[in-house]
């Protein structure tokens, strides 16, 4: 077939750019790259960056990097994987009304500000759609271990810092809805 809208089947698809619409949404700037590297294999990375400041001294900065290997059940970019992560970054956050729980056993984000570092590593189930000769559609989630090294503050920036502390938690580690453009 060919034109505009011919088939590409998903063994000649090899590298790819993609963005994450669930960061889009919250603001935060993200890029990621897939490459193809076996018939079934491929590796990932992605970066995002939220450096916004908020009104009322509200923070949800940050920034983080994930490398990924991806083992595919049938072919190369194409239907479900299975994947292993790892992730790394920073993040500065706090006074945020709406976080009272939700952000496991930071119970002070309503009043106070964190700002530190986390490492950790999981595992992850996706599937992606061919959507066009260039597009796919690829969703995914992941759950791991995230051991995180933080200071809390009383204030956004002018705050004395009020303890330290380090957590290992089991969480969370990836949501993905990406958009791929594919080389």
């Amino acid at each position: 077939m060919s034109g505009a809208f011919s088939y590409v089947p998903a063994s000649a698809r090899t590298f790819g750019i993609k963005t994450n619409i669930l960061y889009d949404a919250t603001a935060t700037v993200n890029l990621g790259a897939e490459l193809r590297v076996a018939p079934r294999w491929s590796i990932d990375i992605s970066g995002n960056l939220n450096a916004w400041n908020f009104n009322d001294g509200r923070r949800w900065k940050h920034w983080m990097a994930q490398p990924e290997v991806r083992y595919w059940l049938c072919d190369a970019t194409a239907g479900h994987f299975l994947a292993l992560h790892a992730l790394g970054g920073k993040f500065n956050f706090g006074h945020l009304p709406f976080a009272r729980d939700i952000v496991y056993d930071f119970g002070q984000l309503r009043d106070h500000r964190y700002q530190g570092w986390a490492v950790g590593a999981g595992l992850g189930y996706g599937y992606t759609w061919l959507l066009g000769r260039h597009w796919n559609l690829e969703a995914e989630i992941g759950v791991g271990w995230i051991r995180a090294d933080y200071d809390v503050f009383e204030c956004e920036g002018c705050g004395k810092k009020v303890g330290h502390g380090v957590k290992n938690m089991i969480l969370p580690t990836k949501a993905a809805l990406n958009l791929v453009y594919v080389f």
